[in-house]
């Protein structure tokens, strides 16, 4: 990606969670994606959206459909893990602090738009270049037996640590990306293992990702980063993104960026969780 189209990132707001350690649902953040992009949609800024979660496990709408979804999730919920059926696409992914998470929130075509790829390429020359000031390189394509499988998947040396996926509004785009930056890409994927073992007990091996425990790593495990490296992989996105801007178009957009309510993001919440119930 050449230097003139990084103009994307022109305007855009770095809103940093990743150090907010509680223990809200999982659906508030995808609500407050959801909501920013209705305010970026209607003439707002786009947004670079950075969150954590301490103990959660999202599923895609496929999973949900598996014939013992419902008593897999039920089995997390007693794990103490915070569960959502996501709105955006992929598959199972687990989430803790150890995982960076990352949504673009840009205007656009919405679904009428011809810029899905283009904009899963933003994210990836994005996530790709933070990856590269921290001294490694990071390429894309399907590593099979991940988990979340894409033609997305970011990579090290094979070995998966970041998936995205995409939610399109009418007038804007969330592209998603989870990245695992602390930890055992090994010990998540066996937690993605278990929960298949559950969800899809009679299914067709065809209904759901075949998971494999050595597909998965972490930044940390590459030695990109050490531990408490999360806020240091933050900190290079933030840095990827004030790149390509002078100090004044750092300012200027953070005063037209406004926090959605709190009832907004709890009827919100309420409303992700009723739509995309498990069957």
């Amino acid at each position: 990606m050449t230097e003139d189209e990084w103009d994307w990132t022109r305007g855009m707001v770095l809103l940093d969670r990743t150090n907010e350690k509680n223990d809200q649902d999982i659906s508030y953040p995808f609500a407050l994606d959801e909501l920013i992009g209705r305010q970026t949609g209607d003439g707002g800024p786009p947004v670079c959206h950075l969150w954590r979660h301490p103990r959660a496990f999202v599923i895609g709408s496929r999973d949900s459909r598996l014939p013992g979804a419902a008593d897999a999730m039920r089995w997390l919920a007693g794990e103490g893990y915070s569960t959502l059926v996501r709105h955006s696409g992929g598959a199972a992914v687990p989430l803790d602090m150890g995982v960076v998470n990352l949504s673009l929130i840009l205007p656009g075509e919405g679904i009428k738009g011809q810029g899905i790829y283009r904009d899963f390429d933003r994210l990836y020359a994005l996530i790709r270049r933070a990856v590269a000031s921290l001294g490694a390189e990071a390429n894309k394509g399907e590593v099979a037996g991940s988990y979340c499988p894409g033609d997305y998947d970011l990579h090290i040396q094979g070995l998966k640590f970041c998936g995205i996926a995409q939610r399109r509004q009418l007038r804007a785009t969330i592209i998603q990306a989870f990245i695992i930056v602390e930890g055992s890409g090994r010990s998540r994927a066996e937690l993605v293992q278990a929960f298949y073992a559950r969800a899809a007990a009679g299914a067709a091996p065809s209904a759901y990702p075949q998971v494999e425990d050595d597909r998965m790593t972490s930044l940390e495990e590459r030695s990109v980063v050490g531990a408490g490296g999360s806020a240091v992989f933050a900190h290079a996105v933030q840095e990827a993104v004030h790149a390509n801007r002078n100090p004044q178009e750092t300012a200027a957009p953070a005063g037209l960026f406004r926090m959605p309510e709190a009832d907004a993001l709890e009827a919100m919440c309420a409303q992700l969780k009723k739509r995309y119930a498990l069957p």
